[in-house]
């Protein structure tokens, strides 16, 4: 059988749980893996936004690609090899008494590839994930290259939020066949509810939730690290 082929490109999925735990841990774990990309949950999105955010994104190694405060934490971060050809920001309807949430888009180039990183957090409430999935799905829909979406979904795969969210695009977990990997708490790893979901012209070659003393140190959830073949332009 032929290996597949295509452009590589590494990703990491992570709730950092608003830098609330061990942040040199953190620090640490990123650099470890040294991503291409990492979609990042719950990032800087209140006071001097841009200056905690390029911080975060220098403690990878890594530089500011999209989101923040515009996304409602959700940020998207890219090494140099990585380049940025736009970007654009999501606001999901705000329920009465509840967190704004978003999501974050950037449209980029490695090589020959051309894709479209993108990331959401959504809510905690059941009542109100779908709609939020459904905004992120069209956000989703509209992009014009193949998708990298990560996501905290705060819910499995058998819910109704991440149906639609999965809806057309591959789960890198099962194209692996490790959707048995929970990511969330790290203190007591019960669920699934973070996900990375790509076009189907990408290819799933590795797939990992990083499990380490680090990690239970760096967030309550763990990272999804995943290796992918990008399809070439040409």
């Amino acid at each position: 059988m032929a290996e597949p082929r295509g452009v590589p490109l590494r990703v990491v999925s992570y709730n950092i749980h608003s830098q609330r735990d061990d942040t040199a841990a953190l620090a640490a774990v990123v650099r470890a893996v040294t991503p291409d990309v990492v979609i990042v949950q719950e990032g800087p999105r209140r006071f001097r936004w841009r200056q905690k955010s390029a911080s975060l994104a220098e403690s990878f190694g890594l530089v500011v690609a999209a989101g923040g405060l515009p996304a409602l934490g959700n940020l998207l971060l890219t090494s140099l090899r990585v380049q940025v050809r736009g970007t654009r920001c999501q606001r999901f309807p705000l329920t009465p008494g509840r967190h704004l949430r978003g999501a974050a888009y950037a449209d980029c180039r490695v090589g020959e590839a051309r894709f479209t990183l993108a990331g959401s957090h959504l809510s905690t409430d059941p009542a109100e994930r779908p709609a939020q999935a459904a905004e992120f799905k069209r956000g989703l829909d509209a992009a014009g290259d193949p998708v990298v979406a990560g996501a905290d979904l705060n819910e499995g795969p058998d819910g109704p939020a991440w149906a639609t969210v999965a809806r057309g695009l591959t789960d890198a977990a099962v194209a692996a066949d490790r959707a048995d990997r929970l990511t969330y708490s790290c203190a007591d790893p019960r669920r699934r509810i973070d996900a990375l979901f790509v076009d189907s012209r990408i290819s799933v070659v590795d797939y990992d939730v990083v499990d380490t003393p680090q990690t239970r140190r760096a967030s309550d959830h763990f990272p999804v690290l995943v290796d992918l073949l990008l399809p070439t332009t040409g």
